[in-house]
């Protein structure tokens, strides 16, 4: 009697997810109409937000155009980048979770009004106060923004950002250091939830990984952490660092002779 033995078969890779790459996707997907790009880099306009994404981070050539795209010596935030190619500098590096609505409960917010560039101001002065993330001067055109006021004065805010073929980021949820405990950023969460379904979008977000009660409280309203996720801030080749590169080797020179 003999037996064979097989080794297992390889596991079929799997595909990437569209949310693995969300800023790619959506600036040459829903946001192409926004996206300054070279090749394989893209980038939303500077006073829209500060993201710039590639098509493949782990593709030099994907990074040789996104030199192109910003210029040397240049810092810019990259999403979906373990790594970076020598001659780039990281500057600053942090980690979040991205988490998707899988229980969500999502209704309209009566009391939210719709918010646009007219509000601008008072909305960066709320973000400034609570400092949920970037918000720019036409961040408002990346989707619905939602507030709610009282007394005439913005008090919490929520709204859309990323947006990759059937999916939508919920981005900017803050609300007055004055008038939490209320529940009114869930309220607009789900407000602006109820939009992005309506249109037959998923809804997900992203959270800092050390800001654990926003994370549980994304939980407890329906969101299930989906992936560890990586920002960084880096530095393009080029500049002093050619510079000083060049006087390196200068000086070598000088010894040498």
């Amino acid at each position: 009697m003999s037996t064979s033995v097989h080794p297992a078969p390889s596991p079929i890779p799997t595909a990437p997810h569209i949310l693995d790459n969300a800023a790619w996707a959506a600036l040459t997907g829903p946001h192409a109409h926004l996206a300054e790009r070279v090749g394989r880099a893209a980038r939303y306009p500077p006073d829209v937000s500060p993201f710039t994404a590639l098509a493949d981070p782990a593709d030099p050539r994907s990074w040789d155009d996104l030199a192109e795209l910003v210029g040397p010596d240049t810092v810019t935030p990259v999403t979906a980048v373990q790594t970076v190619p020598d001659g780039w500098t990281t500057e600053q590096s942090g980690y979040g979770v991205q988490m998707v609505a899988t229980a969500l409960d999502t209704e309209p917010a009566p009391e939210a009004v719709r918010l646009g560039l007219a509000d601008v101001p008072e909305i960066l002065g709320l973000i400034a106060l609570t400092r949920p993330g970037p918000f720019l001067p036409r961040t408002v055109e990346l989707g619905t923004y939602l507030g709610i006021r009282e007394g005439g004065r913005l008090i919490a805010l929520a709204g859309e950002r990323l947006h990759p073929p059937g999916w939508t980021e919920i981005s900017a949820v803050c609300t007055h250091p004055d008038h939490r405990g209320r529940g009114l950023a869930t309220r607009l969460v789900r407000a602006v939830a109820a939009g992005i379904t309506e249109r037959g979008d998923i809804p997900f977000l992203h959270a800092a990984a050390d800001n654990t009660k926003a994370i549980r409280l994304y939980e407890s309203i329906g969101f299930t952490p989906r992936r560890r996720t990586r920002f960084v801030r880096v530095r393009t080749p080029g500049g002093h660092q050619a510079a000083r590169a060049g006087q390196e080797g200068a000086g070598q020179q000088e010894e040498k002779a």
